[in-house]
């Protein structure tokens, strides 16, 4: 009997079948039910109001997928959003230092907390390879002191601002699609492919799939992991950008709060294992879409927010039945 022939019955196995396509099958019924008991669901005002609210938590879960998918996790992306926003107003409007000119200082204002936040990102891969101190506990040192770090940088204090060139970044269009989400997509699309198609991808699953092994192969474990770590921090920084160029205002009391459950939820929920070895980026964007559109389904038929948090946690415990059915089936 040819190897096919083996397979087939086991491709057409129906839960294997449903694991494979739930995030996608569960999307569109999403949608179709929205369509028909919410009101005015399909609009372009709707569209802009969805894709605006998960932007930011897509952009923090492509990185914690990453680092998802080598073993690890990274509970700090909203502390290291709070101190992007909280550092970005203090750039520009001078209080850190001098600036030539305001384009110069908005300029300045885009790159110098993103990058920040990515050399946050590098401690945490720091500690978590060269001390050998498990993710959950070396991320947890950021997830305390980075918020802190951000209510020093402002004193606690709320940052109103108005500089509509920062401000761009959150509520300007090309044609007519919101810069946020063009910049959502670019960062998918990078990540998709570097996953798939590159020597650094192939090195992230294989530390994930099985590290010692790995590390026999003569794959750079160490420094792949730090990587990792700074590309959350990189993207956690853009996200604090993006919200506090929305609120027109820095808070790090509550800029990002939150965000590493989200961006965790929409990485199960996406399908990518919790244990790693797969790093499903596409997945992650329809996760992080079926938990923003029953939020917004619940809110609008009149259910209250905190309903939402015990939905997404019925989502997750799904999400991760259906892995575990998958692999048996």
């Amino acid at each position: 009997m040819s190897e096919r022939a083996v397979l087939a019955p086991r491709a057409w196995r129906p839960m294997a079948l449903l694991s494979r396509n739930a995030v996608l099958a569960a999307l569109v019924l999403l949608i179709l039910l929205n369509i028909a008991i919410t009101p005015h669901f399909v609009s372009w005002e709707t569209l802009n109001v969805n894709l605006t609210q998960v932007t930011t938590i897509i952009i923090v879960a492509i990185g914690m997928t990453m680092v998802i998918a080598t073993g690890g996790i990274d509970l700090s992306v909203g502390a290291l959003m709070a101190i992007a926003g909280a550092l970005a107003p203090l750039i520009f409007e001078g209080k850190l230092f001098a600036i030539p000119s305001p384009m110069i200082g908005v300029a300045l204002a885009y790159v110098l907390p993103v990058l920040a936040a990515g050399a946050f990102g590098w401690f945490n891969g720091l500690l978590v390879t060269r001390y050998r101190i498990q993710p959950i506990i070396a991320t947890l040192v950021l997830f305390i002191a980075g918020r802190g770090i951000g209510q020093v940088m402002t004193n606690g204090n709320l940052q109103p601002f108005r500089n509509p060139p920062f401000q761009m970044i959150a509520m300007g269009h090309i044609a007519h699609v919101p810069v946020q989400v063009i910049l959502m997509l670019l960062i998918g699309g990078a990540a998709a492919w570097a996953v798939r198609r590159t020597v650094f991808g192939r090195r992230i699953l294989a530390i994930g799939g099985n590290e010692r092994a790995a590390r026999l192969a003569g794959i750079p474990v160490d420094r792949t992991k730090r990587l990792v770590y700074v590309i959350s921090g990189l993207c956690s920084g853009l996200a604090g950008l993006i919200v506090v160029a929305i609120n027109s205002s820095s808070d790090a009391n509550t800029n990002g709060m939150g965000m590493e459950l989200d961006a965790i939820a929409a990485v199960a929920v996406g399908g990518t294992p919790l244990m790693g070895g797969r790093a499903l980026i596409v997945g992650t964007i329809l996760g992080a879409l079926i938990i923003q559109i029953v939020r917004y389904m619940l809110l609008a038929n009149g259910v209250p927010d905190s309903a939402a948090m015990v939905v997404k946690a019925g989502l997750i415990v799904l999400a991760v039945a259906l892995q575990f059915q998958g692999r048996r089936a």
